[in-house]
């Protein structure tokens, strides 16, 4: 299943759900693309595909600086997966097809 294209995902987070765009292109096993959420966007990176499996990580500024590192799969129209905020832990995320 292709992972490329955009994405309408939803971050369970420790101040609450947030909703964020993502916009995926893969070229064999690499990843690229970027992610937008609350008027910022920021190019995604370390993106890996291997099969159904992916994982990319982005670097916000707001609410505070942290990379965000997201591991998950995708199934026809959806994504899901968990999302790691280092120290602070990790939690889900999920997504259709925009």
């Amino acid at each position: 299943m292709s992972v490329d294209g955009n994405w309408n995902l939803t971050m369970s987070t420790p101040m609450g759900e947030r909703n964020a765009m993502l916009s995926l292109k893969s070229s064999g096993s690499t990843l690229t693309g970027t992610q937008s959420a609350e008027g910022n966007t920021g190019e995604i990176q370390d993106g890996i595909v291997n099969g159904n499996n992916v994982s990319w990580k982005i670097s916000i500024t707001n609410p505070m600086p942290l990379t965000l590192d997201f591991n998950g799969a995708v199934d026809g129209d959806a994504i899901s997966g968990k999302m790691s905020l280092g120290m602070m832990g990790s939690f889900s995320f999920s997504g259709t097809r925009a």
